[in-house]
């Protein structure tokens, strides 16, 4: 049985993870239309092997970002509707069938992510942002069995989720000067403003290697998601709401940066602050009807880390704002 499903990948080295997520695509109960591959400037025999299990591929030349081979993809695909997968990531046989059932009647759905090296532990499942405009991964490093239900959804993350195509036609693709990191909250944002939602279908698991190609806390990943953290602050927050939310986006943003310094990253964070603020005005916008969005999204990172123990970030951000 085949479903109309265009299968994105985005690749940049790993030949090994990519071979393993090509396994588990072609062991799905429900085959995908077709896997297109698209590379940015892999130095390692991924593409070879890409090709070699059956992936069309697409190569951009360069390292051109997660956002830019993402929109490639989606333009070169076939499919009524697209998975986007990381190349770092592993599914389960019933992976698409169970999102693509829920996606081809919502806009979206995501499934439970496991950690590959940790599989008892959740890596994540849908997103979340706060007012400080800082995402996490509902459920992040919490045991296997958290976030058990089945619900309606405003944020999923791209590591691996089936979208039904026309969500691109009408929010658009993501934001290339996002580069890589949180352009997937920026399109959530985005969506939730258009009035799109989906669904978390936890019984849909995959797992996850995670940061396999720069690592969690590099000098790189920090760089980007400082900045990008100030990008989504100035793509959809009007004067009013930074006027009225300066204090939760301080703190939120400055503990951030604790964490940062605590992991040997502090220049890189800086850095990327730096970058944000320099190109702040020119990326000014604001989207309309996201204020109560963003403020039932915290108030849901609260319940569920109430209901789970509070992660330290969490728990001195909530303690401040």
């Amino acid at each position: 049985m085949t479903a109309p499903v265009s299968v994105v990948i985005p690749v940049y080295n790993g030949a090994e993870f990519l071979r393993r997520l090509l396994r588990s695509i072609a062991s799905q109960t429900v085959e995908p239309l077709e896997v297109i591959a698209v590379d940015n400037g892999s130095t390692d025999d991924a593409p070879e092997i890409a090709v070699k299990m059956g992936a069309r591929l697409i190569a951009m030349g360069r390292n051109a970002g997660f956002a830019a081979a993402v929109n490639r993809g989606i333009k070169a695909a076939k499919g009524e509707g697209i998975a986007l997968i990381n190349s770092d990531v592993e599914l389960d046989p019933r992976w698409l069938e169970l999102l693509w059932g829920r996606a081809r009647d919502q806009s979206f759905a995501t499934g439970k992510i496991l950690q590959k090296g940790s599989p008892k532990l959740l890596d994540g499942s849908f997103d979340l942002i706060s007012r400080g405009a800082c995402s996490w991964r509902a459920g992040a490093g919490r045991p296997d069995g958290a976030l058990a239900d089945a619900r309606a959804i405003r944020f999923c993350s791209a590591t691996a989720a089936v979208y039904h195509a026309d969500i691109f036609q009408k929010a658009g693709g993501f934001d290339e000067s996002f580069d890589s990191y949180l352009e997937d909250v920026d399109f959530g944002l985005r969506c939730a403003a258009a009035g799109f939602a989906g669904w978390y279908v936890p019984e849909a698991v995959c797992r996850h290697h995670g940061s396999a190609t720069f690592g969690r806390w590099s000098p790189r990943v920090v760089r980007l998601i400082a900045r990008n953290q100030l990008f989504l602050v100035a793509r959809h927050y009007p004067g009013t709401l930074i006027r009225r939310w300066w204090w939760p986006i301080a703190v939120g943003q400055l503990l951030w940066g604790a964490l940062a310094i605590r992991h040997g990253c502090g220049l890189a964070y800086f850095g990327g602050k730096l970058e944000g603020l320099r190109r702040f005005g020119q990326l000014r916008g604001a989207t309309p009807g996201l204020e109560e969005v963003i403020a039932e999204s915290e108030r849901e990172i609260y319940r569920i880390q109430s209901e789970d123990g509070f992660d330290a970030y969490w728990k001195v951000y909530f303690r401040l704002t």
